[in-house]
């Protein structure tokens, strides 16, 4: 009997394992390994070295992706966002960190339920929220595109892989890539438009009181601007050593 007994806790053991294994690799790239850096809500996340100008994103995403944990596709596109952000407003000094650092908590960096960004930055399947009805958790939003960008004519859904809702993104979106459309569901497009609302109305997101601002005006719930300072963290913690630029 004490055999048998060993025997079943070992194997109640193996299953654990097994699905606590199962559990992990459900959730694709996690990111760094890193235990979870505590949050400071009086400062930004640490700080990672600017970019510097005519950096060949394709080549640091491709040096920089395994270390973050971070699709190349997808993190070239915070770091394009980063460059050309610091270029309209260099006073703002945001990095592809925060970027990316929303981009995981919104949808796992384009991949959310098998979304996968093409070649050309645009995300299949596109990612489409659910619908704000006031249920979840959410507030009630009330369709304001006609279904445009969400297909759906009666209430407002988040959309792309940066999550934006279509009064957002009319107010926000950009054309990135010089397609000639700004395209929400494009990783490039929506990268940049979640810089520019992190800097609008002039903030400083090197700074606490403006990174907190910028990213609770992204999303107005404190747990989710705890998720992002985390993320933003373990990114920059993972990033390789840049030399700052004067």
């Amino acid at each position: 009997m004490r055999t048998r007994s060993v025997v079943m806790a070992i194997g109640g053991i193996l299953v654990l394992m097994l699905l606590v294994t199962l559990a992990v690799g459900q959730d694709g790239r996690r990111g760094p390994s890193s235990p979870r850096t505590p949050v400071d809500r009086s400062e930004p996340p640490p700080a990672v070295a600017p970019l510097p100008r005519g950096t060949d994103v394709d080549a640091w995403a491709a040096g920089t992706a395994d270390a973050a944990g971070i699709p190349e596709r997808t993190l070239a596109a915070y770091a394009t966002a980063e460059l050309r952000q610091r270029e309209r407003t260099p006073a703002c000094r945001l990095s592809w960190a925060t970027l990316a650092g929303i981009g995981r908590v919104e949808t796992r960096h384009a991949t959310f339920r098998g979304a996968e960004p093409g070649p050309d930055g645009r995300v299949d399947p596109p990612i489409v929220g659910i619908a704000l009805d006031g249920g979840n958790g959410t507030r009630r939003v009330t369709d304001t595109d006609g279904g445009r960008l969400d297909g759906d004519p009666v209430l407002d859904r988040a959309v792309g892989p940066m999550q934006f809702l279509p009064e957002t993104w009319a107010r926000h979106g950009v054309d990135a890539d010089g397609d000639g459309t700004a395209d929400p569901q494009q990783v490039d497009d929506a990268a940049l438009a979640a810089a520019g609302l992190l800097c609008t109305d002039g903030r400083d997101v090197g700074d606490g009181d403006d990174w907190w601002s910028g990213v609770l005006a992204y999303n107005a719930s404190r747990s989710y601007a705890d998720d992002v300072w985390a993320a933003a963290a373990e990114y920059a913690r993972s990033a390789p050593p840049r030399v700052v630029e004067p």
